[in-house]
Protein backbone atom coordinates (compact mmCIF):
# COMPACT_ATOMS: atom_id res chain seq x y z
CA UNK A 1 0.00 0.00 0.00
CA UNK A 2 1.09 3.26 -1.02
CA UNK A 3 2.41 5.97 1.61
CA UNK A 4 -0.40 9.20 1.78
CA UNK A 5 1.65 12.31 -0.40
CA UNK A 6 -0.76 14.79 1.21
CA UNK A 7 -2.60 14.41 4.80
CA UNK A 8 -5.14 17.26 5.80
CA UNK A 9 -6.35 16.95 9.42
CA UNK A 10 -8.73 18.75 10.99
CA UNK A 11 -8.42 22.12 8.71
CA UNK A 12 -9.91 25.30 9.62
CA UNK A 13 -9.69 28.78 7.95
CA UNK A 14 -10.80 32.08 9.38
CA UNK A 15 -11.66 35.58 8.14
CA UNK A 16 -11.88 37.57 11.72
CA UNK A 17 -14.88 35.34 13.65
CA UNK A 18 -16.35 33.73 10.75
CA UNK A 19 -15.04 30.50 9.63
CA UNK A 20 -14.62 29.31 5.96
CA UNK A 21 -13.72 25.97 6.31
CA UNK A 22 -14.57 24.08 9.56
CA UNK A 23 -12.71 20.45 10.29
CA UNK A 24 -11.74 19.71 6.89
CA UNK A 25 -9.89 16.17 6.43
CA UNK A 26 -8.67 14.06 3.89
CA UNK A 27 -5.52 12.68 2.47
CA UNK A 28 -4.41 11.28 -1.66
CA UNK A 29 -1.81 8.95 -2.08
CA UNK A 30 1.33 9.60 -4.65
CA UNK A 31 -0.11 9.33 -8.26
CA UNK A 32 -3.55 10.60 -7.10
CA UNK A 33 -4.75 13.64 -8.47
CA UNK A 34 -7.75 16.01 -6.96
CA UNK A 35 -10.53 18.13 -8.28
CA UNK A 36 -11.84 20.72 -5.11
CA UNK A 37 -15.36 21.22 -6.25
CA UNK A 38 -18.45 23.55 -4.56
CA UNK A 39 -20.29 26.17 -4.77
CA UNK A 40 -18.87 29.84 -5.10
CA UNK A 41 -17.67 30.83 -1.51
CA UNK A 42 -17.62 27.48 -0.48
CA UNK A 43 -13.57 27.64 0.66
CA UNK A 44 -11.97 25.91 -2.48
CA UNK A 45 -9.28 28.81 -3.19
CA UNK A 46 -8.59 28.89 0.67
CA UNK A 47 -8.36 25.02 0.94
CA UNK A 48 -5.95 25.24 -1.90
CA UNK A 49 -3.91 28.62 -0.71
CA UNK A 50 -3.23 26.54 2.73
CA UNK A 51 -2.09 23.80 0.74
CA UNK A 52 0.07 25.63 -0.80
CA UNK A 53 1.23 27.72 2.23
CA UNK A 54 -0.29 30.64 1.35
CA UNK A 55 -2.93 31.45 3.55
CA UNK A 56 -2.68 30.68 7.86
CA UNK A 57 -4.99 28.07 8.80
CA UNK A 58 -5.10 25.80 12.15
CA UNK A 59 -4.70 22.17 11.81
CA UNK A 60 -2.82 19.98 10.35
CA UNK A 61 -1.16 19.80 6.72
CA UNK A 62 1.83 16.38 6.08
CA UNK A 63 3.42 16.06 3.30
CA UNK A 64 5.55 12.86 2.41
CA UNK A 65 9.20 13.74 1.86
CA UNK A 66 9.43 14.77 -1.62
CA UNK A 67 6.92 17.69 -0.61
CA UNK A 68 7.37 20.92 1.26
CA UNK A 69 5.57 24.34 1.11
CA UNK A 70 9.03 25.69 2.04
CA UNK A 71 10.80 24.48 -1.36
CA UNK A 72 9.32 26.70 -3.76
CA UNK A 73 10.36 23.67 -6.45
CA UNK A 74 8.05 21.17 -4.68
CA UNK A 75 4.91 23.13 -4.52
CA UNK A 76 3.46 25.60 -6.96
CA UNK A 77 0.13 27.78 -6.93
CA UNK A 78 -0.91 29.29 -9.80
CA UNK A 79 -3.81 31.48 -8.86
CA UNK A 80 -7.18 32.78 -10.99
CA UNK A 81 -5.61 36.30 -11.37
CA UNK A 82 -2.31 37.16 -13.06
CA UNK A 83 -0.03 39.29 -11.83
CA UNK A 84 3.39 40.67 -12.57
CA UNK A 85 5.51 43.75 -12.31
CA UNK A 86 6.60 46.35 -15.70
CA UNK A 87 10.07 47.06 -16.43
CA UNK A 88 10.08 49.81 -13.89
CA UNK A 89 9.13 47.75 -11.24
CA UNK A 90 5.56 48.43 -10.90
CA UNK A 91 2.25 45.91 -11.04
CA UNK A 92 -0.16 48.83 -9.88
CA UNK A 93 -2.39 48.53 -13.35
CA UNK A 94 -5.42 50.40 -14.38
CA UNK A 95 -8.33 49.37 -16.31
CA UNK A 96 -7.38 51.13 -19.45
CA UNK A 97 -3.50 50.47 -19.22
CA UNK A 98 -3.35 47.95 -22.01
CA UNK A 99 -4.18 49.92 -24.63
CA UNK A 100 -1.74 52.61 -24.24
CA UNK A 101 1.65 52.33 -25.96
CA UNK A 102 3.38 53.96 -23.83
CA UNK A 103 2.23 51.82 -20.95
CA UNK A 104 3.04 48.56 -23.75
CA UNK A 105 6.87 49.76 -23.75
CA UNK A 106 7.28 49.77 -20.16
CA UNK A 107 6.00 46.27 -20.03
CA UNK A 108 8.20 42.97 -20.56
CA UNK A 109 7.00 40.87 -23.75
CA UNK A 110 5.50 37.20 -23.21
CA UNK A 111 8.82 35.88 -24.62
CA UNK A 112 11.08 37.97 -21.98
CA UNK A 113 8.81 36.76 -18.98
CA UNK A 114 8.96 33.31 -19.61
CA UNK A 115 12.91 32.94 -20.01
CA UNK A 116 12.70 34.43 -16.44
CA UNK A 117 11.65 30.94 -15.60
CA UNK A 118 15.47 29.97 -16.52
CA UNK A 119 16.89 33.09 -14.78
CA UNK A 120 16.98 34.24 -18.56
CA UNK A 121 19.08 32.33 -20.26
CA UNK A 122 18.76 33.08 -23.73
CA UNK A 123 21.79 31.10 -25.02
CA UNK A 124 20.23 27.35 -24.27
CA UNK A 125 18.39 27.02 -27.38
CA UNK A 126 16.27 23.81 -25.63
CA UNK A 127 15.34 26.13 -23.34
CA UNK A 128 13.71 28.27 -25.93
CA UNK A 129 12.36 25.52 -27.81
CA UNK A 130 10.37 24.88 -24.57
CA UNK A 131 8.87 28.19 -24.34
CA UNK A 132 8.02 28.12 -27.76
CA UNK A 133 6.57 24.37 -27.85
CA UNK A 134 4.25 25.78 -25.06
CA UNK A 135 2.92 28.61 -26.17
CA UNK A 136 2.50 27.04 -29.45
CA UNK A 137 0.44 24.14 -27.21
CA UNK A 138 -1.80 26.76 -26.09
CA UNK A 139 -2.44 29.16 -28.80
CA UNK A 140 -0.51 31.93 -28.48
CA UNK A 141 2.52 31.56 -30.53
CA UNK A 142 1.55 34.59 -32.55
CA UNK A 143 2.23 36.49 -28.65
CA UNK A 144 6.14 35.34 -28.68
CA UNK A 145 6.80 39.01 -28.81
CA UNK A 146 3.82 41.02 -27.43
CA UNK A 147 4.00 43.40 -24.35
CA UNK A 148 2.66 41.55 -21.62
CA UNK A 149 0.06 44.86 -20.56
CA UNK A 150 -1.56 44.18 -24.18
CA UNK A 151 -2.40 40.54 -23.75
CA UNK A 152 -6.43 40.28 -23.47
CA UNK A 153 -7.94 37.99 -19.83
CA UNK A 154 -7.86 34.62 -21.04
CA UNK A 155 -4.68 35.27 -23.41
CA UNK A 156 -3.12 36.43 -19.84
CA UNK A 157 -4.71 32.81 -18.43
CA UNK A 158 -2.83 30.83 -20.93
CA UNK A 159 0.53 32.51 -20.45
CA UNK A 160 0.31 32.07 -16.92
CA UNK A 161 -0.41 28.07 -17.04
CA UNK A 162 2.38 28.41 -19.82
CA UNK A 163 4.48 30.10 -17.33
CA UNK A 164 4.07 27.92 -14.18
CA UNK A 165 4.52 24.49 -16.83
CA UNK A 166 7.54 25.47 -17.95
CA UNK A 167 9.36 24.59 -14.41
CA UNK A 168 7.99 21.15 -13.24
CA UNK A 169 7.08 21.04 -9.25
CA UNK A 170 5.85 17.83 -7.71
CA UNK A 171 2.35 19.46 -7.09
CA UNK A 172 0.80 21.60 -9.26
CA UNK A 173 -1.97 23.76 -7.60
CA UNK A 174 -4.44 25.75 -10.33
CA UNK A 175 -6.96 27.87 -8.98
CA UNK A 176 -9.82 27.37 -11.77
CA UNK A 177 -7.57 27.02 -14.87
CA UNK A 178 -10.19 27.01 -17.33
CA UNK A 179 -11.72 30.42 -16.41
CA UNK A 180 -11.59 32.90 -19.60
CA UNK A 181 -10.12 30.08 -22.00
CA UNK A 182 -11.80 29.87 -25.23
CA UNK A 183 -13.20 25.85 -26.25
CA UNK A 184 -9.78 24.76 -28.08
CA UNK A 185 -7.75 25.91 -25.28
CA UNK A 186 -9.43 24.43 -22.67
CA UNK A 187 -9.26 21.07 -24.70
CA UNK A 188 -5.00 21.60 -25.26
CA UNK A 189 -5.09 22.11 -21.28
CA UNK A 190 -6.83 19.16 -20.45
CA UNK A 191 -4.26 17.46 -22.63
CA UNK A 192 -1.43 19.65 -21.22
CA UNK A 193 -2.38 18.41 -17.75
CA UNK A 194 -2.40 14.95 -18.55
CA UNK A 195 0.93 14.47 -19.97
CA UNK A 196 2.40 16.27 -16.83
CA UNK A 197 0.37 13.82 -14.56
CA UNK A 198 1.94 11.13 -16.73
CA UNK A 199 5.38 12.32 -16.43
CA UNK A 200 5.03 12.56 -11.94
CA UNK A 201 3.41 15.69 -11.10
CA UNK A 202 0.56 15.79 -8.86
CA UNK A 203 -2.55 18.16 -9.67
CA UNK A 204 -4.86 20.01 -7.25
CA UNK A 205 -7.33 21.77 -9.76
CA UNK A 206 -10.04 24.26 -8.40
CA UNK A 207 -12.80 23.48 -11.04
CA UNK A 208 -16.33 25.75 -11.86
CA UNK A 209 -16.93 22.49 -14.37
CA UNK A 210 -17.60 19.07 -14.24
CA UNK A 211 -15.73 18.68 -17.51
CA UNK A 212 -12.57 17.30 -15.78
CA UNK A 213 -8.98 16.09 -17.71
CA UNK A 214 -8.88 12.13 -17.45
CA UNK A 215 -6.11 12.49 -15.08
CA UNK A 216 -8.37 13.66 -11.95
CA UNK A 217 -8.79 10.39 -9.62
CA UNK A 218 -10.67 12.47 -6.81
CA UNK A 219 -13.06 14.82 -5.96
CA UNK A 220 -13.37 16.69 -2.36
CA UNK A 221 -17.09 19.07 -2.56
CA UNK A 222 -16.89 21.55 -0.38
CA UNK A 223 -20.08 22.94 1.37
CA UNK A 224 -21.53 25.17 4.30
CA UNK A 225 -17.75 25.52 5.31
CA UNK A 226 -17.20 21.71 5.27
CA UNK A 227 -16.37 18.37 3.43
CA UNK A 228 -19.54 16.72 2.59
CA UNK A 229 -17.50 14.27 -0.14
CA UNK A 230 -14.10 13.00 -0.51
CA UNK A 231 -13.52 9.90 -2.81
CA UNK A 232 -12.52 8.79 -6.12
CA UNK A 233 -13.95 10.23 -9.34
CA UNK A 234 -16.18 7.70 -10.49
CA UNK A 235 -18.08 7.59 -7.19
CA UNK A 236 -19.04 11.24 -6.97
CA UNK A 237 -22.91 11.99 -8.29
CA UNK A 238 -22.42 15.11 -10.26
CA UNK A 239 -25.28 15.12 -10.79
CA UNK A 240 -27.07 15.37 -7.50
CA UNK A 241 -24.38 17.97 -7.17
CA UNK A 242 -25.12 19.99 -10.18
CA UNK A 243 -29.47 19.44 -8.68
CA UNK A 244 -28.65 21.00 -5.82
CA UNK A 245 -26.93 24.22 -6.77
CA UNK A 246 -30.11 24.32 -9.33
CA UNK A 247 -32.66 24.24 -6.92
CA UNK A 248 -32.65 28.03 -5.85
CA UNK A 249 -33.64 30.81 -8.32
CA UNK A 250 -33.59 34.63 -8.09
CA UNK A 251 -37.44 35.46 -6.97
CA UNK A 252 -39.17 37.37 -9.52
CA UNK A 253 -40.36 40.99 -8.25
CA UNK A 254 -43.15 42.40 -9.39
CA UNK A 255 -41.10 45.28 -10.25
CA UNK A 256 -37.57 44.65 -10.91
CA UNK A 257 -35.23 47.43 -8.94
CA UNK A 258 -34.35 49.74 -11.71
CA UNK A 259 -34.51 53.34 -12.63
CA UNK A 260 -36.12 54.31 -15.81
CA UNK A 261 -34.38 55.40 -18.88
CA UNK A 262 -34.87 54.73 -22.38
CA UNK A 263 -32.85 55.67 -25.77
CA UNK A 264 -35.04 57.71 -28.01
CA UNK A 265 -32.59 56.54 -30.85
CA UNK A 266 -33.34 53.76 -33.81
CA UNK A 267 -29.41 52.73 -33.94
CA UNK A 268 -27.69 52.40 -31.03
CA UNK A 269 -24.34 51.18 -32.22
CA UNK A 270 -23.22 51.35 -36.08
CA UNK A 271 -19.29 51.14 -36.44
CA UNK A 272 -17.55 52.01 -39.61
CA UNK A 273 -14.78 50.77 -41.31
CA UNK A 274 -13.41 50.37 -38.26
CA UNK A 275 -9.55 49.30 -37.70
CA UNK A 276 -7.80 48.35 -34.25
CA UNK A 277 -3.74 48.15 -34.46
CA UNK A 278 -1.38 47.72 -31.80
CA UNK A 279 2.30 48.37 -33.43
CA UNK A 280 2.52 46.42 -36.49
CA UNK A 281 -0.14 43.97 -35.14
CA UNK A 282 -3.74 44.40 -37.07
CA UNK A 283 -6.74 42.82 -34.66
CA UNK A 284 -9.62 44.04 -36.57
CA UNK A 285 -9.51 46.25 -40.15
CA UNK A 286 -12.34 46.87 -42.33
CA UNK A 287 -14.65 46.31 -39.59
CA UNK A 288 -18.52 47.44 -40.28
CA UNK A 289 -21.24 46.40 -37.27
CA UNK A 290 -24.71 48.07 -37.17
CA UNK A 291 -27.08 47.34 -33.68
CA UNK A 292 -30.39 48.88 -33.31
CA UNK A 293 -32.57 49.45 -30.43
CA UNK A 294 -33.74 46.42 -28.91
CA UNK A 295 -31.40 43.79 -30.99
CA UNK A 296 -29.95 40.89 -28.61
CA UNK A 297 -25.96 40.04 -30.03
CA UNK A 298 -24.01 37.31 -28.88
CA UNK A 299 -20.23 38.24 -29.98
CA UNK A 300 -18.06 35.03 -30.19
CA UNK A 301 -14.87 34.31 -30.92
CA UNK A 302 -11.36 32.77 -29.62
CA UNK A 303 -8.85 34.49 -27.17
CA UNK A 304 -7.47 37.47 -28.74
CA UNK A 305 -9.71 37.97 -31.53
CA UNK A 306 -10.08 41.16 -30.28
CA UNK A 307 -14.10 41.12 -29.00
CA UNK A 308 -12.43 43.14 -25.73
CA UNK A 309 -10.67 45.88 -27.99
CA UNK A 310 -13.86 46.14 -29.82
CA UNK A 311 -16.07 46.22 -27.07
CA UNK A 312 -13.79 49.25 -25.20
CA UNK A 313 -14.39 50.84 -28.58
CA UNK A 314 -17.67 51.27 -27.98
CA UNK A 315 -17.77 52.37 -24.27
CA UNK A 316 -14.63 54.74 -25.37
CA UNK A 317 -12.24 53.25 -22.81
CA UNK A 318 -10.10 52.12 -25.54
CA UNK A 319 -7.42 55.00 -27.49
CA UNK A 320 -8.00 54.45 -30.41
CA UNK A 321 -11.77 55.13 -30.29
CA UNK A 322 -11.23 58.63 -31.38
CA UNK A 323 -9.77 57.83 -34.60
CA UNK A 324 -12.82 55.24 -35.92
CA UNK A 325 -15.81 56.35 -36.84
CA UNK A 326 -18.10 55.53 -34.08
CA UNK A 327 -22.13 56.48 -33.43
CA UNK A 328 -23.85 55.48 -30.47
CA UNK A 329 -27.61 56.67 -30.00
CA UNK A 330 -27.55 58.02 -33.37
CA UNK A 331 -24.54 60.16 -32.25
CA UNK A 332 -20.97 60.70 -34.06
CA UNK A 333 -18.69 60.22 -31.25
CA UNK A 334 -16.21 63.27 -30.87
CA UNK A 335 -18.75 65.13 -31.81
CA UNK A 336 -19.54 66.98 -28.39
CA UNK A 337 -20.83 64.13 -26.39
CA UNK A 338 -18.88 63.49 -23.46
CA UNK A 339 -17.40 59.93 -22.18
CA UNK A 340 -19.60 60.18 -19.00
CA UNK A 341 -22.71 61.04 -21.11
CA UNK A 342 -22.48 57.76 -22.98
CA UNK A 343 -21.34 55.51 -20.15
CA UNK A 344 -24.67 57.26 -18.40
CA UNK A 345 -26.26 55.03 -20.80
CA UNK A 346 -24.17 51.98 -20.48
CA UNK A 347 -23.95 48.94 -18.35
CA UNK A 348 -20.72 46.85 -18.63
CA UNK A 349 -19.37 44.01 -17.17
CA UNK A 350 -16.16 42.81 -18.12
CA UNK A 351 -13.09 40.55 -16.53
CA UNK A 352 -10.83 43.12 -17.21
CA UNK A 353 -12.76 45.54 -15.38
CA UNK A 354 -13.32 43.00 -12.75
CA UNK A 355 -9.69 42.62 -12.84
CA UNK A 356 -8.67 45.76 -12.52
CA UNK A 357 -10.91 47.25 -9.96
CA UNK A 358 -10.34 48.39 -6.59
CA UNK A 359 -10.99 45.01 -4.23
CA UNK A 360 -10.71 47.42 -0.89
CA UNK A 361 -14.03 49.23 -1.79
CA UNK A 362 -17.01 47.71 -0.13
CA UNK A 363 -19.14 45.48 -2.31
CA UNK A 364 -22.25 48.58 -1.30
CA UNK A 365 -19.94 51.43 -2.88
CA UNK A 366 -18.68 49.28 -5.99
CA UNK A 367 -22.67 48.62 -6.66
CA UNK A 368 -23.10 52.21 -6.09
CA UNK A 369 -20.10 53.56 -8.29
CA UNK A 370 -22.55 52.40 -11.61
CA UNK A 371 -24.32 55.27 -10.99
CA UNK A 372 -21.61 57.31 -11.80
CA UNK A 373 -19.37 55.00 -13.79
CA UNK A 374 -16.74 55.49 -11.74
CA UNK A 375 -13.97 53.14 -9.44
CA UNK A 376 -15.71 54.07 -5.42
CA UNK A 377 -18.06 55.73 -4.70
CA UNK A 378 -17.65 59.85 -4.72
CA UNK A 379 -21.05 61.46 -4.77
CA UNK A 380 -23.64 61.19 -2.51
CA UNK A 381 -26.32 58.87 -3.26
CA UNK A 382 -30.19 59.88 -3.45
CA UNK A 383 -32.96 58.20 -1.35
CA UNK A 384 -34.10 56.74 -4.43
CA UNK A 385 -30.39 55.57 -5.33
CA UNK A 386 -29.84 54.40 -1.99
CA UNK A 387 -32.84 52.06 -1.99
CA UNK A 388 -32.10 50.83 -5.49
CA UNK A 389 -28.67 49.23 -3.99
CA UNK A 390 -30.45 47.84 -1.34
CA UNK A 391 -33.25 46.45 -3.41
CA UNK A 392 -30.45 44.90 -5.60
CA UNK A 393 -28.84 43.37 -2.82
CA UNK A 394 -31.62 41.81 -1.60
CA UNK A 395 -32.89 40.41 -4.78
CA UNK A 396 -29.46 38.43 -5.57
CA UNK A 397 -29.48 37.08 -1.99
CA UNK A 398 -26.66 39.00 -0.39
CA UNK A 399 -27.81 41.53 1.50
CA UNK A 400 -26.87 40.64 5.07
CA UNK A 401 -23.70 38.90 4.65
CA UNK A 402 -21.48 40.68 1.82
CA UNK A 403 -22.74 44.44 1.67
CA UNK A 404 -20.47 46.00 3.93
CA UNK A 405 -17.43 44.08 3.48
CA UNK A 406 -14.80 44.76 0.92
CA UNK A 407 -14.58 42.91 -2.28
CA UNK A 408 -11.22 41.39 -1.85
CA UNK A 409 -12.51 39.38 1.28
CA UNK A 410 -15.91 37.54 -0.99
CA UNK A 411 -15.45 35.16 -3.41
CA UNK A 412 -15.16 35.98 -7.44
CA UNK A 413 -18.24 34.32 -8.29
CA UNK A 414 -20.30 36.20 -5.91
CA UNK A 415 -18.00 39.40 -6.86
CA UNK A 416 -19.16 38.82 -10.45
CA UNK A 417 -22.92 38.92 -9.19
CA UNK A 418 -22.07 42.25 -7.63
CA UNK A 419 -20.38 43.71 -10.98
CA UNK A 420 -23.79 42.39 -12.55
CA UNK A 421 -25.47 44.62 -10.32
CA UNK A 422 -23.01 47.42 -10.49
CA UNK A 423 -24.19 47.25 -14.50
CA UNK A 424 -27.53 47.33 -13.66
CA UNK A 425 -28.56 49.75 -11.53
CA UNK A 426 -29.04 52.65 -13.46
CA UNK A 427 -30.89 50.60 -15.82
CA UNK A 428 -28.94 51.27 -19.26
CA UNK A 429 -30.57 50.94 -22.58
CA UNK A 430 -27.48 49.46 -23.40
CA UNK A 431 -26.12 46.53 -21.84
CA UNK A 432 -22.33 44.75 -22.42
CA UNK A 433 -21.61 41.71 -20.72
CA UNK A 434 -18.39 40.09 -21.29
CA UNK A 435 -17.79 36.63 -19.83
CA UNK A 436 -20.65 37.64 -16.92
CA UNK A 437 -20.61 33.83 -15.86
CA UNK A 438 -17.41 33.23 -15.18
CA UNK A 439 -16.54 32.34 -11.63
CA UNK A 440 -19.91 31.27 -10.99
CA UNK A 441 -21.38 28.22 -9.68
CA UNK A 442 -24.37 25.85 -11.23
CA UNK A 443 -26.92 28.07 -9.16
CA UNK A 444 -25.04 31.23 -10.00
CA UNK A 445 -24.85 30.51 -13.79
CA UNK A 446 -28.78 29.64 -13.77
CA UNK A 447 -29.95 32.40 -11.94
CA UNK A 448 -27.79 35.18 -13.86
CA UNK A 449 -29.48 33.93 -17.15
CA UNK A 450 -32.67 34.02 -15.50
CA UNK A 451 -32.44 37.40 -15.05
CA UNK A 452 -30.79 38.57 -18.41
CA UNK A 453 -33.74 37.25 -20.22
CA UNK A 454 -36.57 38.53 -17.63
CA UNK A 455 -34.75 42.19 -18.06
CA UNK A 456 -34.50 41.79 -22.11
CA UNK A 457 -38.07 39.54 -22.70
CA UNK A 458 -40.53 42.41 -24.25
CA UNK A 459 -37.76 44.80 -23.67
CA UNK A 460 -36.22 47.90 -25.94
CA UNK A 461 -33.06 47.10 -24.04
CA UNK A 462 -30.33 46.46 -26.19
CA UNK A 463 -27.72 43.91 -25.55
CA UNK A 464 -24.09 42.83 -26.57
CA UNK A 465 -23.24 39.52 -24.94
CA UNK A 466 -19.90 37.72 -24.81
CA UNK A 467 -18.96 34.10 -23.62
CA UNK A 468 -17.17 30.89 -24.59
CA UNK A 469 -19.73 28.51 -23.33
CA UNK A 470 -22.65 27.79 -25.75
CA UNK A 471 -24.28 26.74 -22.31
CA UNK A 472 -24.45 30.43 -20.97
CA UNK A 473 -26.34 31.74 -23.75
CA UNK A 474 -29.36 33.33 -22.79
CA UNK A 475 -32.55 32.63 -24.86
CA UNK A 476 -32.64 35.71 -25.68
CA UNK A 477 -30.16 36.15 -27.66
CA UNK A 478 -31.03 37.03 -31.41
CA UNK A 479 -28.20 37.09 -33.44
CA UNK A 480 -24.53 36.52 -33.58
CA UNK A 481 -21.24 38.01 -34.33
CA UNK A 482 -18.42 35.88 -34.92
CA UNK A 483 -14.68 37.09 -35.08
CA UNK A 484 -11.86 34.33 -35.63
CA UNK A 485 -8.47 35.26 -37.71
CA UNK A 486 -9.54 38.69 -38.50
CA UNK A 487 -12.43 37.81 -40.22
CA UNK A 488 -16.05 38.53 -39.30
CA UNK A 489 -19.53 36.36 -39.92
CA UNK A 490 -22.69 37.32 -39.07
CA UNK A 491 -25.60 35.12 -38.67
CA UNK A 492 -29.02 34.55 -37.08
CA UNK A 493 -28.89 32.47 -33.90
CA UNK A 494 -32.33 31.33 -33.92
CA UNK A 495 -32.64 30.65 -38.66
CA UNK A 496 -29.04 30.08 -38.81
CA UNK A 497 -28.77 32.12 -41.98
CA UNK A 498 -26.47 34.72 -42.85
CA UNK A 499 -27.13 38.24 -41.58
CA UNK A 500 -25.08 39.99 -44.59
CA UNK A 501 -27.16 43.09 -44.04
CA UNK A 502 -25.76 44.30 -41.14
CA UNK A 503 -22.32 44.22 -43.12
CA UNK A 504 -24.22 47.69 -44.93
Amino acid sequence: MQNPSIIVKDLSIKNQDNFILDGISFSLQQGENLAILGSSGSGKTSLAKAIAGKIYFSGTILFDENLSSADPSSIKFVAQENSFKNLSGTSDFYYQQRFNSFDASDSPTVFDELLKVFNEDKSNRDKIKKIESGLKKLGIFYLKDAPLIQLSSGEHKRFQLIKALLSPSKLLILDSPFIGLDVESQKGLHEILNEISNDGTQLILISGTFSLPDCITHIAHLQNKNLVFFGEKEEFDFQQMKDQQESETFSQPEIYPFEVQNSKAETIVKLVDIQIKYGDRTIIQNFNWKIKQGEKWLLKGPNGAGKSSLLNLITGDHPQAYSNEIYLFGKRRGTGESIWEIKQRTGYVSSELHAYFDKQISCFDTIASGFFDTVGLYKKLTKDQYKIILQWLDFLHLSSHVSNKPLHEISSGIQRLIFLARALVKNPPLLILDEPCQGLDFQQREQLISLIDQICAGSEKTLIYVTHEEEDVPACIQKVLQLEAGKQTFFDRKKRHSLDAVLY
